[in-house]
């Protein structure tokens, strides 16, 4: 799997050899299971049931990091935070921020369009519980680190999403710039900012825009709205839209 994702030239080719990945088996069970079994509301739809490629430009000067696929989110419509509470969350966000050109995101045909940014998440399949283990998130690091490295020429900022996605990015810095990461590692926070040298992105850790974050008010809209401004600026996007 290290070697496909390696050997992919572009986005294009990465993605699809992502969503032919087979290779954490608790993973591809729990993920055609959900798929085979669906949700009621979602029973007439087909599910994606695969693993979830990233989404966003080519050029990203801004990357949102990830944890998973939502079990009836991406792996039911086949494009990361698409289709579930979380996405709802995160996409009014960037819209309000200038780097979305619409607040909501139902479907992967639904005209949704990324400005300066890309989204990925640091396991491709949707685990169950939402909680993948480490070394799922160890086995499926060579596509972060390769979609990275695709993305790198332009990329300044990355926006982490929550603590498992803020661990996750750690060894791309090793694997996609040949730096070595930081001894010991920053604590994750929300609104916590970690600056390397001018070849690397800055870091910025955001809480996860999961519902237990959003619902209790851990996460509000302004907290958002105040991370992305600072990854617009940090970027050099503040005269940009």
């Amino acid at each position: 799997m290290a070697g496909r994702a390696a050997r992919a030239a572009d986005l294009a080719e990465m993605d699809g050899a992502v969503a032919q990945c087979f290779a954490c088996p608790r993973l591809v069970a729990w993920r055609e299971e959900v798929a085979t079994v669906r949700r009621a509301a979602f029973r007439d739809q087909e599910y994606w049931g695969r693993p979830v490629p990233g989404f966003g430009v080519a050029d990203a000067r801004i990357a949102i990091l990830g944890l998973a696929p939502a079990a009836h989110g991406g792996n039911r419509t086949g494009r990361i935070f698409t289709g579930d509470r979380s996405g709802d969350v995160l996409f009014a966000a960037l819209h309000r921020a200038g780097l979305a050109n619409q607040p909501t995101s139902v479907a992967a045909d639904d005209g949704l369009a990324l400005r300066h940014t890309r989204i990925a998440a640091a396991v491709r399949c949707a685990p169950p519980d939402n909680k993948p283990t480490p070394v799922e998130r160890d086995t499926c690091a060579p596509w972060l680190h390769r979609e990275i490295d695709l993305i790198r020429p332009t990329l300044r900022v990355v926006v982490t999403l929550g603590a498992f996605a803020w661990a996750a990015w750690w060894p791309v810095l090793r694997q996609a710039y040949g730096v070595r990461p930081p001894t010991p590692r920053p604590g994750f926070g929300h609104g916590a900012h970690w600056s390397g040298n001018d070849a690397v992105p800055q870091v910025l850790g955001c809480y996860h825009v999961s519902q237990q974050n959003t619902f209790t008010g851990r996460l509000t809209p302004t907290m958002l709205d105040d991370v992305f401004a600072q990854a617009r600026r940090l970027a050099g996007l503040d005269d940009s839209r």
